[in-house]
């Protein structure tokens, strides 16, 4: 499965819609957020998302982990946030 990277200038409308489409066709989708204006942008299109789906009668939930990326030979830390339904 492909991880839904998220920017401090991502639109989070777009990021919902990515999230609810593969959490219908796959049931689970992870989200990947550096930084601070990442995670706020990563956890506001998680909130739009949990809309987008319960027109469709889904219910999700967000369990949120950290994990070290490697990003130009240097680790960061990441939020990862794995999407799936309930």
């Amino acid at each position: 499965m492909s991880i839904i990277k998220v920017s401090a200038r991502s639109r989070t409308a777009a990021v919902a819609g990515a999230i609810a489409g593969v959490i219908r066709d796959n049931g689970r989708a992870e989200v990947q957020a550096i930084g601070a204006g990442a995670v706020n942008q990563a956890i506001k299109a998680v909130a739009i998302a949990i809309g987008f789906l319960a027109q469709d009668g889904l219910e999700i939930v967000c369990i949120p982990t950290f994990v070290d990326v490697p990003i130009d030979e240097s680790d960061r830390t990441a939020l990862r946030m794995l999407v799936e339904k309930r």
